[in-house]
């Protein structure tokens, strides 16, 4: 079993950034693709962006490619997501998952394939 809570979520305004976290714990030992996903009032969650267990691949949904980065500390168990140049339409809870995998250059986009997710932090951005 793996715990993932996320931080980080806020008001900002537009134009503005926040960095969010994602600390994991419990079974970390195993290897874990990493992914950001989002669901807005009344939409479905969407796949936000993706990171490798070895952290060198990455993959973003094409709303946020240029303006978010996903990273990680493999030393922290911890996942971020910096968001810059946000947007109202980036309002949404925002999800962190973690998806068991046995190369270390994977990751994955859809939700069907992660096993654990937190329970989300909120994220408002103001016009």
């Amino acid at each position: 079993q793996v715990q993932l809570v996320e931080s980080g979520g806020g008001l900002v305004q537009a134009g503005g950034s926040l960095r969010l976290s994602c600390a994991a714990s419990g079974r970390t030992s195993s290897r874990y693709a990493m992914g950001w996903f989002r669901q807005a009032p009344g939409k479905e969650r969407e796949f936000v962006a993706a990171i490798s267990w070895s952290g060198g691949r990455t993959t973003y949904a094409d709303s946020v490619k240029g303006r978010f980065t996903i990273s990680k500390d493999i030393a922290k168990n911890t996942v971020y997501l910096q968001m810059n140049s946000l947007k109202p339409e980036d309002t949404a809870v925002y999800y962190c998952a973690a998806a068991s995998t046995y190369d270390i250059h994977n990751y994955y986009q859809q939700r069907k394939e992660y096993d654990y997710w937190g329970q989300g932090t909120q994220v408002t951005v103001s016009s």
